[in-house]
Order: structure tokens, then C-alpha cells, then sequence
């Protein structure tokens, strides 16, 4: 037996005995096992055993997965913020995981919303998907079936907003304060304010629709115990917690804005150039599925969403999304005429 596999062999005798454990008895159980397959791993069949259209509309498939495709894509992303929640775990030598650092560095920061705004990047550029990949015929008819659901109900969209900024500046921005002031309402009452929330009520009574009716009712807790928990470790907190040294690091800073932009003007304005594509005509705009107000939700130039105020100029902050709503609209124009 070579050096190295006694070392190896002496490390799991001393790992399984630290936990009181039977190091042979785990070697028998490895060589009574089968060998791992790529299928079993990721749960292939399974994976592709999840979409089922509610109607024989051929397009309605893409629709369905690129949805579903979009969700892991979230789901990445939240595991990286809470990473940065976390400061990061720390890893011992046999590869388990040890705890937690106390503080973050800036170049996990870094590193963590690299991660993150590449997970972005390539959902906006996939989007195409949705905006040229299907039959518009087809999607307005089989949409009809869908109802009430809607992508409004994405929590997990709203759960990467909660972890990355503090919840005053997702405050519809009539209710909200400065972003210099401190908001003095408690999270409840924030959160009572939240800005999706005028998206989805109806544009004529400005009553709830039902969509927005069955998210609250299945989230609000959800999204209640993750502000609780995201109040003073969301990335926005972890941010000012560097040294001002750190927080001037033009790679630190490049990801903080890019992130914003991602989030608040890249992926809405995705949305809003698919809603344009298959939801207005010459006889008017047709509401989005739920009944939502994509006209008005959707563009970042009236929500004026902004994560970190602070790290762009008053001419950046005023032109907020203006360039990609004027081009859009010039599409939507066109359609129309």
C-alpha cells in the first residue's frame, strides 16, 4: 500500500472514531455500493417529468420550461446570498464544512456577486426565448388557461430582492422615504407598502386581483421571516460593514451596480419587451396573465427601484432604466402601427 492511501486510510480511521463511528463498517457499505450515474445524480427522469401544459398548444412546453428554468436560476442565486449572509463557510481539510467566518471580505463579496450577476446575464440573454421563441397566436391562446397564475408569483424573485438591499428602498416610491432618511416603520409595515403589490391589482378599481390575492396569502410570512432574518446581513448591510477602503474597490463596487441593474432594469424590462411582443395590438394592450399591470409595473423608469442609491450619480439616477424603455417602446410603436 502506497504512503498515500495509509495516510488516506488513517484520516477515516480518525474521522469515524471521533464520532464514535466504525470506520470497516462504512468500507464494506462503499464496496457494496453501485457506481453513480450522471441520470441519478441530477434526477434526470425526473427532471423531465415536470412539465405538464394544460393544453395541446405545442409552445405552451417552451413556455413551461423556460419558467421552470428560470426558477433554478433564482435558486442559484439565493444560495450565493446566503453564502454572503453567512460571511461564507469555512472548510477543513477533510472537505466538511467547520462554521462560519465572523466578518466578510470584500473579495468574497466580490466573488459571491460575480456569481450572481452571471446567473442574471444569462437569464436576460435566454430570454429570447420567450420574446421570439414562440408562436404569438399560440400564446394567447393557451394563456387563457393559465389564469390566475402568473410570473408575478415568482417568491423567489422577491426573496433575491429582500437579500439584496434593506426594505425601505422596496417601498412603492410613493410610500417611501428618502434614501438618506431612515424609514422608521416596522417590516410589517414596509413590507404593507412593498411595490409588487400595486402590479397586481386591477387597473380600473385598484382592487387585488386574485393573483395577488393567493401569493399573500401562501408568502407573507415567508417574506416576513426572511426580511426579519436578511435585515442586518442583506448585501447592502455587508457592504457598509467593510472598511471604507474596501467599500472603494471599483471591482466591489462594479458588481454592487451591476447587480442592480440585473435586477431592477435588465430582468423587468426583459419581461416588459415580451409583454410588448405579445400583449399589445392596435385595439389596445392586453392585461398579462393574472390581470397584473405590466404597463406600469414593469418599466424600471416608473417604479424606480434602485438597491444602492448611494453608488450612482444624480444624472444616472434620474435617466434610472430610461435608455431600455425608450428603445422598447419604439418596438411597441412599431407593432402598433
Amino acid at each position: 500500500m502506497s504512503d498515500s492511501n495509509e495516510e488516506k486510510l488513517a484520516k477515516l480511521h480518525e474521522k469515524y472514531e471521533s464520532m464514535g463511528q466504525d470506520v470497516n463498517a462504512y468500507l464494506d457499505g462503499l464496496l457494496l455500493s453501485n457506481y453513480l450515474t450522471y441520470w441519478d445524480y441530477v434526477h434526470l427522469d425526473t427532471l423531465l417529468t415536470l412539465q405538464h401544459p394544460k393544453t395541446d398548444f405545442p409552445d405552451e412546453e417552451i413556455f413551461i420550461m423556460y419558467h421552470q428554468i428560470t426558477e433554478l436560476y433564482f435558486k442559484l442565486s439565493l444560495h450565493e446570498f446566503n453564502q454572503i449572509s453567512k460571511n461564507g463557510k469555512i472548510i477543513g481539510e477533510n472537505g466538511h464544512d467547520i462554521g462560519w467566518n465572523d466578518k466578510i471580505s470584500a473579495e468574497f463579496l466580490t466573488s459571491r456577486l460575480a456569481r450572481i450577476n452571471s446567473y442574471f446575464e444569462a437569464l436576460t440573454k435566454s430570454f429570447e426565448i420567450m420574446v421570439n421563441g414562440m408562436e404569438k397566436e399560440q400564446f394567447l391562446r393557451f394563456r387563457m388557461a393559465l389564469l390566475p397564475a402568473s410570473g408575478f408569483q415568482s417568491a423567489q424573485y422577491r426573496m433575491i430582492e429582500i437579500a439584496s438591499t434593506d426594505l425601505k428602498y422596496l417601498v412603492n416610491k410613493s410610500k417611501r422615504t428618502k434614501a438618506d432618511e431612515k424609514d422608521t416603520r416596522s417590516l410589517e409595515e414596509q413590507l404593507a407598502h412593498i411595490y409588487w403589490k400595486e402590479g397586481a391589482t386591477e387597473s380600473e378599481t385598484g382592487k387585488k386581483t386574485l393573483t395577488l390575492k393567493q401569493f399573500e396569502q401562501k408568502y407573507s410570512c415567508t417574506f416576513l421571516n426572511m426580511a426579519r432574518e436578511y435585515e442586518s446581513c442583506n448585501v447592502w448591510k455587508k457592504f457598509q460593514s467593510l472598511p471604507e477602503a474596501d467599500q472603494m474597490r471599483p471591482e466591489l463596487r462594479k458588481e454592487m451596480r451591476e447587480l442592480d441593474v440585473n435586477v431592477n432594469i435588465n430582468w423587468p424590462l426583459m419581461h416588459y419587451k415580451s409583454a410588448v411582443r405579445y400583449l399589445a395590438s392596435k385595439e389596445g394592450d392586453a392585461p398579462a396573465t393574472g390581470g397584473t399591470n405590466w404597463q406600469k409595473y414593469l418599466p424600471p423608469k416608473l417604479q424606480l427601484r434602485i438597491f444602492y442609491p448611494s453608488l450612482w450619480s444624480s444624472e444616472e439616477l434620474e435617466n434610472w432604466g430610461k435608455g431600455w424603455v425608450e428603445e422598447v417602446l419604439s418596438d411597441k410603436i412599431k407593432t402598433k402601427g
